[in-house]
């Protein structure tokens, strides 16, 4: 457990200083906003819109994104239970969860995860909106950290497993479609 010191060290000092400012209100109204815009409801509009209106590379955007997320959920779960993180509140009575998070331990963010994997495959079939769904899933991971809902790693694992995701779901989409 000592080599876990730091990181926690590290984690909740950069909590404590993105959550302790005078604007933090307005801050935690947006992170509100931006949260829930990686609730999930986008990423099936998106794949439908794109199944409908894009021929094959829609389809095929679809099809991706349904492998990724079917990798993607059992992942998150397992990585959820074996790790038992608990959330920042449980830390430091210091930090303040201003949404109730949807289950009980913290990693890796979902949202994060799910937000990178999505952004890995919009990127993939449609680059002209890399930057933007990029900076979109960034935000998302960032607004969860503003939520006192998770810590930096927790956010920086769920990068790595959305990326990881998204990867797979290329490779199954290609090796069983193409």
């Amino acid at each position: 457990m000592r080599v876990m010191e730091p990181i926690v060290r590290f984690d909740l000092a950069f909590s404590l200083f993105c959550l302790q400012n005078r604007f933090y209100q307005q801050i935690a109204k947006m992170s509100k906003w931006i949260s829930h815009s990686g609730d999930g409801h986008l990423y099936a509009l998106a794949g439908l819109y794109a199944y409908l209106f894009d021929g094959s590379r829609g389809q095929a955007f679809l099809i991706t994104g349904i492998i990724a997320f079917a990798i993607e959920l059992p992942s998150y779960i397992f990585l959820k239970r074996a790790f038992q993180r608990r959330r920042p509140q449980e830390f430091s009575s210091q930090v303040t969860a201003y949404i109730t998070p949807s289950d009980r331990f913290s990693l890796p963010s979902g949202h994060t995860t799910a937000a990178f994997l999505m952004a890995s495959i919009i990127s993939f079939y449609y680059p002209v909106f890399s930057v933007f769904a990029f900076t979109w899933a960034c935000c998302v991971g960032m607004a969860r950290i503003l939520l006192g809902v998770h810590f930096f790693t927790d956010i920086a694992i769920g990068i790595l497993l959305g990326l990881c995701c998204a990867q797979m779901g290329l490779i199954g989409f290609e090796e069983w479609f193409v």
